[in-house]
């Protein structure tokens, strides 16, 4: 299978990581959970992203995440990889592990928790691009990180060989257009994969140029994703923003907390995987501490929008 930049494009869930009622990662219903997505017609997969929940599991749990996606995906798609840590030498090591479980690509974002300059970031992916021998993509997630990666230090590294992809979750449609813009200006744009995750947008990402999507939402509903790359690719625009306008009514389960009372992560991730239990795809729908699991009514209310998208 080829790892060039031109084979991540399309649909490219971040998969979620079911975990026991202990804590455990539930291999099982990630073993399931990834057969759902393939056969949904996905063309990636991202293990140990935020919608992983890279940043609440041990180094062990990721591990076992690697090992149980690249199994379960037996080399059908190719299995991009989260290297998310505080600084370089750590993204290092991960991405190294990742690299020896085969991964056919490396995902990283600036450093955090540390203060960073805007001058370190180029040296920070440059160090990491040269440790490993498989393609490397900027994760741009300033919400998380607090650092935003601007399209002109995207586009050099790009230009110089260093990145060969960026997943932008950054939420700043300006910034986007503009790295889609120099990217075509780059000349080979299989070399360089522009993706967004901006799950609720993403027929217009595509119209502008976008290469695929990387939507937290494909998990639950990666036919709906699919279906909506595909009638772009056709240049059927109104058939891809009425799956999107359903996708984007679907997406309102990560509403379903009562408000005030936990995180836009619980909101986000609980909602997903209290999708996923709902529709039987994985066995409980426990999430990480400090997350809280949704109640009753919550659940009820992911329940009706499942209903409402017609997957239920």
């Amino acid at each position: 299978m080829s790892t060039t930049a031109s084979s991540f494009t399309g649909v490219i869930p971040p998969v979620v990581t079911p975990l026991t009622e202990q804590g455990a990662v539930d291999t099982a219903s990630l073993e399931r959970l990834v057969g759902h997505l393939i056969e949904g017609g996905v063309s990636g997969l991202f293990a140990l992203g935020s919608s992983g929940e890279t940043a609440y599991l041990t180094h062990e749990q990721q591990e076992t995440v690697l090992e149980t996606v690249i199994g379960a995906a037996a080399g059908q798609v190719p299995v991009l990889a989260g290297a998310i840590e505080t600084a370089t030498r750590r993204v290092v090591e991960r991405a190294r592990v990742a690299e020896k479980a085969g991964a056919a690509g490396i995902v990283a974002t600036a450093p955090f928790y540390t203060r960073t300059h805007a001058g370190e970031l180029a040296p920070h992916f440059r160090a990491v691009a040269s440790a490993i021998g498989v393609p490397l993509f900027a994760y741009d997630v300033p919400v998380c990180v607090h650092t935003k990666l601007a399209p002109g230090l995207l586009l050099q590294l790009a230009a110089e060989g260093v990145l060969a992809g960026v997943k932008d979750s950054s939420g700043d449609d300006v910034s986007f257009r503009k790295l889609l813009l120099g990217a075509r200006a780059l000349g080979d744009r299989g070399a360089f994969s522009v993706l967004t995750g901006h799950e609720v947008v993403v027929d217009g990402m595509l119209l502008a140029g976008a290469d695929g999507v990387v939507p937290g939402l494909g998990n639950v509903d990666p036919r709906g994703y699919v279906r909506l790359c595909e009638a772009a690719r056709r240049g059927d625009w109104a058939g891809a923003r009425a799956e999107q306008d359903r996708l984007a009514a679907l997406f309102a389960l990560v509403d379903a907390v009562e408000p005030g009372t936990a995180s836009g992560t619980t909101g986000g991730l609980g909602g997903f995987k209290t999708a996923l239990a709902l529709l039987g795809l994985i066995d409980t729908p426990v999430v990480s501490t400090p997350m809280r699991p949704h109640t009753p009514a919550e659940t009820a209310r992911v329940r009706a929008c499942l209903e409402e998208a017609g997957l239920l």
